[in-house]
């Protein structure tokens, strides 16, 4: 107990000794510097304070300042500093330094980066087209008023990890590719059946455009004949005839209702009958997906009060689907192209069954 008092006793006297020979600004910074520590200390926190950047600031100038001021400045430094070491504070000081002698950096240079849109464009034409080299894209999108250089053409498309035409024509086109050179050739025609409020089952005949997926509602009726089918026949071919339209392709599945008047009536018309396998009804996929719609969309949620309800019901449904209806398969566009939309007048809604089906238009201004 004697001895630590006396060794209180004598650092004090060091103390003492020490402030005497130290100038008033020495002691100006180093109560400062004490301060500043204390501010710290002071806070209520469960763990160490946390010190923000300003006090790093202040810290690191006041023991500069106390650096510069001579003789026995790490003896002194050990003494003011009670919460960081000497050597954090100077790191400190040194990165304000760095700081300060760091500039923004120049923009680099070379060329402007290629638009996002003209990368996208690229692309789609490379894939649409794989027999195209970079000399050929390079000259299709000079011909859409696009500036840019064959070496760039080359470099997106290495980034994008594109390979070069002949190994992209190696993989040839796919079956979808393939018919879809012939699609505008193709027609196809089915039957579904519909039950009434009394359960009288009624069946709707109807053709398929593949090409436009236009509809043609050839009727609907209780005792489909191989005679009234023939007579629909004959009406289409009419209809196709007016509308200057070529097909040379009919798809249709092994009802006996497709009689062999049937099938006379397209072959005189150059066309070819293509009968499905049995018990496959993927084969006529256009005409399947078509029923699932006019289902799914309409007749569900209906009750059919008899042929001339459902007759009316189809025509109306099909006209909205020819006309107004956006079709994910052909690029959203209607199987009768409409007119651009109008862009300045108010969008109007017209209810379609009832408002079953709400469809929307410009009104004209």
């Amino acid at each position: 107990m004697l001895y630590l008092l006396l060794a209180n006793l004598l650092s004090l006297l060091l103390d003492l000794f020490a402030i005497h020979r130290r100038s008033e600004q020495h002691k100006d910074l180093e109560i400062l510097l004490l301060r500043q520590q204390l501010r710290i200390l002071q806070r209520q926190q469960p763990h160490a304070p946390r010190v923000s950047r300003t006090e790093k600031v202040a810290l690191a100038v006041l023991t500069a300042k106390l650096t510069g001021l001579g003789r026995g400045v790490k003896a002194t430094l050990n003494q003011v500093l009670l919460l960081f070491k000497p050597d954090t504070v100077l790191r400190w000081h040194r990165d304000l330094v760095r700081r300060k002698w760091t500039f923004k950096q120049l923009r680099a240079g070379g060329r402007p980066a290629t638009d996002p849109e003209l990368q996208v464009l690229l692309l789609r034409l490379a894939a649409e087209n794989p027999t195209w080299g970079y000399s050929k894209l390079h000259g299709e999108l000079l011909k859409l008023d696009y500036q840019i250089g064959r070496s760039t053409v080359r470099d997106i498309l290495n980034r994008q990890q594109v390979p070069p035409a002949p190994e992209r024509a190696k993989k040839g086109s796919s079956w979808g590719t393939f018919l879809s050179h012939y699609r505008e050739q193709f027609i196809a025609c089915d039957f579904f059946t519909v039950e009434t409020a009394w359960l009288k089952t009624l069946y709707v005949f109807f053709f398929v455009e593949l090409g436009s997926r236009r509809v043609h509602f050839a009727g609907c009726t209780a005792h489909p004949t191989g005679e009234w089918v023939t007579q629909q026949a004959r009406q289409l071919t009419w209809t196709l005839q007016d509308e200057r339209k070529t097909m040379r392709f009919l798809i249709r599945d092994r009802d006996a209702k497709f009689t062999a008047g049937f099938d006379a009536v397209f072959a005189a018309k150059g066309v070819e009958v293509i009968r499905t396998p049995y018990r496959a009804p993927k084969a006529n996929a256009f005409a399947e997906r078509w029923i699932r719609s006019a289902r799914e969309v309409c007749l569900d949620r209906l009750l059919i009060l008899g042929e001339g309800h459902l007759r009316h019901v189809m025509r109306e449904y099909i006209g909205y689907y020819n006309q107004a209806r956006p079709h994910q398969g052909i690029e959203q566009r209607c199987p009768i192209p409409i007119e651009s939309a109008r862009r300045d007048g108010a969008a109007k809604r017209r209810d379609v069954l009832g408002g079953i089906i709400h469809d929307y238009h410009r009104e004209a201004a």
